[in-house]
């Protein structure tokens, strides 16, 4: 695999595992704050599809025909991050997907070294490089994955990849829950 397929591989790979976390869910799971800032799950998918469509479109002149209102200039900050009642589930995974797609076939079209430019970036940082801003979004999107992967197991105790997950030791309930009581003693012991 080259450089390229390589750095395409991880970013797909990132993405299927973020959608992930949407499943056997409901709509409210899915939408519920679980953080002091509002952070969910499906607000995380629709942020990540959202920003990888704005990298991949107008950065280098490939438009995607889709307007993002939680977006636009005046559009309420963070809108972006969440999902009203009368926006579907449907309607991010769809997003999702459309991102993908047309993300993907910016990644296949141009060479790494095809130049871009960034216009919310800083003069000095806004010309970049595909090779760039897949870096970018492997990043961009495995921060966020780490945030979903903390926010599942907290609403149903689902963790990593699941039961089948290889870097997850395996574990009982109840020596899931001696294993933390551990930690939790280890870490009042050195508060004192």
């Amino acid at each position: 695999m080259d450089e390229k397929a390589t750095l395409h591989h991880y970013l797909s790979a990132g993405r299927k595992e973020l959608l992930a976390k949407l499943d056997g869910l409901n709509g409210y799971d899915v939408r519920r704050p679980m953080t002091p800032t509002g952070t969910n799950l499906l607000g995380l998918v629709k942020h990540v599809a959202s920003v990888q469509l704005d990298y991949f479109s107008g950065v280098f002149g490939r438009p995607s025909g889709r307007e993002l209102p939680w977006l636009a200039d005046g559009a309420e900050p963070d809108a972006d991050l969440w999902v009203p009642a009368e926006e579907s589930l449907e309607s991010v995974i769809e997003l999702h997907h459309f991102s993908a797609a047309h993300s993907d076939a910016t990644i296949d079209q141009l060479p790494l070294d095809a130049p871009g430019v960034v216009p919310w970036w800083s003069e000095e940082k806004r010309n970049v490089t595909l090779h760039r801003i897949l870096i970018h979004m492997i990043s961009e999107t495995a921060q966020h994955l780490g945030h979903a992967d903390i926010l599942r197991e907290l609403i149903d105790g689902t963790a990593g990849n699941g039961s089948e997950d290889p870097n997850l030791t395996g574990r009982s309930a109840e020596e899931w829950a001696l294993h933390r009581a551990r930690i939790e003693a280890a870490a009042r012991d050195a508060g004192k």
